[in-house]
């Protein structure tokens, strides 16, 4: 018994339309912990063995939850448990369809939008952001993700781009950087903040201080030292652009206790004086270019971009004293991401990556500290 299925894109450019209702037939503790989210997405959890049980004696259709609109999208982990509840419901009369592949298949999701000159890659399932740069036939890849690593390498080769560098903004906890995986595949040369090395890094990249730049074509790509959600983080200038890795986002800012969480008032404390002396300084025009987004609609063209000025003006903690603001980024901190710490092991080049490995980053991005 099978049912019609939607692909991960399918659900996101039904998320992108309209509203969507998600069933969600995992055990409880999995929904809870990361299930499908965005703009107008009603989710709601029902385990797959009440349905099992319905099936026998009683009425399937019955057990979704008054929530749901149809159509229905059931979710699982890797698509068959919720393709045989959605064929049970079908049965029943409901309008329902299977999410092919499930949440893995939703985790691997990347989609590509074109912000005119630079490509960004969205990873739905976690708000994970990155970048293309390129300038005449020479590009980077700035915070590539390791799952998404032959995405980049074929995009570059299909554009006739020479891929000279893959960037990480910082070491990185919520996901596993492709920096290596993309030097790999092509000539790329890893480039990390040069404060890396004091964070333990055990590979060979180069690195960069406050004030370097990356030749890419004609043209230069600035790292600028922005210290606050970590150490060694470095934000990046690109002609009216900044990235703003994870220092400044559309609707918050970076959280400060993932690196060490004994000095994460400290690091609060530094975050202060990136904004205010660095990010803030910038023309209000600029392009905030973020390392990552909460599930939200798509700002200008098609991605995720706002001015400088329209994101300060929209931050509660903008205007706080410095000692307001280091409270309200070390109260009341969302969960750390999942396996934070052996992630960040491997982003340092001590633990190698696997497609085991890759399991380890599936989960929401919780990086952010919002403030709008």
């Amino acid at each position: 018994m099978t049912s019609p299925a939607i692909t991960p894109r399918d659900l996101y450019d039904r998320i992108r339309s309209g509203d969507v209702s998600v069933l969600d037939v995992r055990n409880r503790d999995e929904f809870d912990a990361w299930h499908v989210d965005g703009p107008g997405v009603t989710a709601a959890h029902v385990p797959y063995m009440q349905f099992v049980s319905a099936q026998v004696s009683g009425d399937p259709a019955a057990l979704v939850p008054d929530e749901l609109d149809e159509p229905i999208v059931a979710v699982c982990g890797v698509g068959e448990a919720s393709d045989e509840v959605a064929a049970m419901l079908r049965e029943a009369g409901v309008d329902a369809v299977n999410l092919a592949g499930g949440m893995d298949a939703w985790g691997d999701l990347v989609v590509a939008h074109d912000l005119g000159g630079v490509v960004q890659y969205e990873r739905p399932s976690s708000g994970c952001l990155s970048y293309l740069l390129a300038d005449g036939d020479e590009a980077a890849v700035v915070d590539p993700l390791a799952a998404a690593s032959e995405r980049y390498a074929e995009d570059a080769a299909d554009r006739g781009l020479n891929l000279r560098w893959a960037v990480d903004t910082h070491v990185h906890a919520d996901h596993f950087s492709g920096v290596r995986a993309l030097a790999a595949e092509t000539d790329a040369e890893p480039v990390l903040p040069a404060g890396a090395t004091e964070r333990g890094l055990d590979y060979d990249a180069t690195l960069l201080a406050d004030g370097d730049a990356l030749s890419i074509g004609g043209r230069d790509l600035v790292a600028r030292h922005a210290p606050g959600h970590t150490t060694e983080l470095v934000v990046f200038e690109w002609g009216d652009a900044v990235l703003t890795a994870d220092c400044l986002f559309l609707d918050g800012v970076g959280r400060p206790d993932l690196e060490d969480a004994d000095r994460a008032r400290e690091l609060a404390g530094r975050q202060y004086d990136t904004l205010h002396d660095l990010i803030f300084a910038y023309p209000e025009d600029t392009h905030v270019l973020p390392g990552h987004v909460e599930a939200t609609t798509p700002l200008a063209d098609d991605g995720f971009a706002r001015d400088l000025g329209a994101v300060r003006e929209s931050l509660a903690v903008a205007d706080l004293s410095r000692e307001a603001f280091v409270d309200a980024l070390t109260t009341d901190l969302p969960p750390r991401p999942a396996n934070y710490e052996a992630i960040v092991a491997t982003n340092l080049g001590r633990r190698e990556i696997d497609e085991g490995t890759l399991e380890l980053e599936r989960g929401p991005n919780n990086c952010a500290v919002s403030s709008t």
